[in-house]
């Protein structure tokens, strides 16, 4: 048997500024739908199934970001996940210049949770939350991976 991560999906409020936001940072976009019927019932576990999707692609090509927008049933607006609790967590990115990445974040009113801390002589590193309050971490890589 062979197993492949394929995305992380993630509802949002607003697939738009999601596109737009994860688009501006280098992902692009694999495709978009609006799914619903008896398959996407079957397939998700929910009666009425109704939600505009779109998958994302990062520029190396083994990342995917799939995001749905509910239509039906109304989306549940819930907490925001804080880093130390059970769940998903956050969306993580290597990035190779975190000072461009956090620029880009702050043009959408997204900035670093605390600030932009150093992990030894690995990353640099930092937490946003991003469309829909989701945890978005960039890190930076200190010396080149196969120096």
């Amino acid at each position: 048997m062979t197993i492949r991560l394929d995305n992380v999906g993630i509802a949002v409020r607003d697939i738009e500024e999601a596109i737009s936001f994860f688009t501006d940072l280098g992902l692009s976009i694999l495709g978009r739908d609006t799914v619903s019927g008896e398959w996407a019932d079957t397939a998700v576990g929910l009666d009425g199934n109704h939600a505009k999707i779109a998958v994302l692609q990062t520029p190396d090509g083994h990342g995917r970001l799939e995001f749905f927008e509910y239509i039906h049933p109304d989306a549940i607006e819930t907490t925001p996940t804080l880093p130390n609790e059970i769940g998903m967590h956050r969306v993580a990115f290597t990035v190779d210049d975190i000072d461009a990445s956090l620029a880009i974040a702050a043009t959408y009113g997204y900035h670093p949770l605390r600030g932009v801390a150093t992990y030894g002589d690995f990353y640099t590193l930092t937490y946003l939350r991003g469309p829909s309050d989701i945890l978005v971490m960039f890190a930076q890589e200190l010396t080149p991976a196969h120096a």
